[in-house]
């Protein structure tokens, strides 16, 4: 009978004995610390959803070659409904977390992919490093590994290029190497979600320049990896006040961490790009990488504004104010955004071409919805704030007020509601502030409009592939219709 990969399974592979450091201690065991414990479980959760035996078909496929049923997302679409298929299992993977995780096992598993789709350009950079990538893409599938990837360099002097710091090594790059594999040293961040994951790919999202090639580096590491130091940032999860007070934050802190490769040594098996300043940057756009990695996330961003936007609905419902005009602009204005997402995601597929023998999403309406999407998250913020008023301020200091029958019953008289009770009001309340205004929900603020890179990269990626020479012939076929001498017709 074929085997699914559960959250149980999941939980076991992750007390690996990683080395991760957070409020100035080193973790024993990162799975039930309290920093990381519920988006441990959270994670966890989608593979629990993979293996219910109703959601079986949708979620997974047969893997060629181990024969079980794995994640949809290591799936390579060949077709337009194929392509559909993987999305729908993405979509149901980003409603589980309210679109919350941004960095699901579907993120990073679609750049492993998609490198396959473009193994030619591996073959030219050396047929070992071709087969790496083969062979590890067969081992995460039939795995169902959870992989991220750290691909900025740290921020440092950010006028200098990487070979420009201060510490030759402040950025990732090999420092040595035999026959047995490359040794790398150095920091790359933003490895998000990597308390949660099993593997982690080094990579360079940055270009790099020439005389830079120790730093172009692409490799596969697991977290336990002798040398590999993990540091978090602070979790939002322990500082949770109470589910009830924090229900996002108390589950879903994916978290981020720096990475410093302590001179961790990466069997060439593992090794996608050696010493290549060029196919470092190649891997990216020469072949569907990008392209494949940023489609998901508009997916899980789609889920993601649908939960915001019925948050707000229910913010207007709860404060009597749902048939006032003025609020169902504002709510029609918010729905209309929500739709023009989805609709580019649906445009994407519908849109999308073939890939040799693989079918993958159009890359103008990707870029362009990162774009607006980068500008459109903010916005929704500020809408939910001016929905709420100080509706979001003025609540109970935390869920123990309401064990207190002497405040309790004040509570009742002062959180009124016309559609909810009092704690109906201030769990609602609770609820908008932790999306909106918490640690945890300015973090995600700051994380879409920036995980797919500073505005000017996003705009730069939406002008390099727009189809120019289309609208541009229009202008010069409907100027050529007419000269000095035209005249409009009596």
């Amino acid at each position: 009978m074929a085997r699914v990969k559960t959250g149980a399974d999941h939980i076991k592979a992750l007390r690996d004995g990683r080395e991760i450091y957070i409020d100035g201690e080193k973790v024993k065991n990162h799975v039930d610390h309290p920093a990381f414990r519920n988006a441990v479980r959270a994670a966890a959760s989608l593979y629990d959803l993979n293996a219910a035996p109703d959601q079986q078909q949708k979620m997974t496929f047969v893997s060629p070659t181990s024969g079980d049923r794995v994640s949809r997302c290591w799936q390579l679409p060949t077709s337009y409904a194929e392509l559909v298929e993987r999305r729908l299992a993405i979509e149901a993977w980003a409603e589980q977390t309210c679109g919350w995780l941004g960095r699901s096992p579907d993120h990073v598993a679609s750049s492993l992919g998609a490198m396959v789709m473009g193994i030619e350009l591996f073959e030219q950079h050396g047929p070992k490093r071709a087969a790496a990538v083969r062979d590890y893409f067969q081992h995460a599938r039939d795995r169902d590994l959870y992989t991220t990837f750290a691909i900025t360099s740290p921020q440092a002097d950010r006028g200098k290029e990487a070979s420009q710091q201060v510490d030759e090594f402040v950025v990732a790059g090999v420092c040595d190497e035999d026959h047995e594999g490359v040794t790398v040293k150095g920091t790359r961040m933003l490895a998000t979600a990597a308390p949660m994951a099993e593997e982690l790919m080094l990579a360079s999202i940055q270009p790099l320049k020439p005389g830079e090639d120790k730093y172009g580096v692409t490799a596969m590491v697991p977290m336990n990896a002798k040398g590999l130091k993990l540091f978090s940032r602070k979790s939002y999860e322990s500082s949770a006040v109470s589910v009830f007070d924090n229900p996002l934050s108390s589950h879903f802190d994916e978290n981020d961490c720096m990475v410093y490769f302590d001179e961790v040594k990466i069997p060439w098996e593992r090794v996608f790009v050696h010493n290549s300043y060029k196919m470092s940057a190649d891997i990216w756009h020469a072949i569907p990488v990008h392209l494949m990695h940023n489609y998901p996330c508009q997916v899980r961003l789609m889920v993601k504004m649908r939960f915001l936007l019925g948050l707000a609905r229910r913010i207007a419902e709860t404060n009597g104010v749902i048939g006032l005009p003025q609020v169902r602009d504002a709510l029609g204005l918010m729905a209309a955004q929500t739709g023009m997402v989805e609709g580019m995601v649906k445009g994407m597929e519908a849109n999308g071409r073939q890939y040799g023998k693989y079918f993958v999403p159009d890359r103008k309406l990707l870029y362009s919805a990162m774009v607006l999407t980068q500008q459109l998250y903010p916005q929704f913020m500020l809408q939910l704030r001016e929905l709420s008023g100080g509706g979001m301020i003025m609540l109970p200091s935390s869920d123990a007020d309401f064990a207190n029958p002497d405040i309790a019953r004040y509570i009742e008289k002062t959180q009124k509601s016309p559609v909810t009770d009092a704690k109906g009001r201030v769990k609602l309340f609770k609820l908008a502030w932790d999306a909106v205004g918490s640690e945890f929900g300015s973090r995600h603020t700051q994380y879409e409009m920036f995980y797919a890179g500073a505005t000017f990269v996003a705009r730069g990626h939406a002008y390099r592939t727009y189809d120019w020479e289309k609208a541009l012939d229009m202008v010069d076929r409907f100027m050529g219709s007419y000269d000095l001498d035209a005249r409009p017709e009596a």
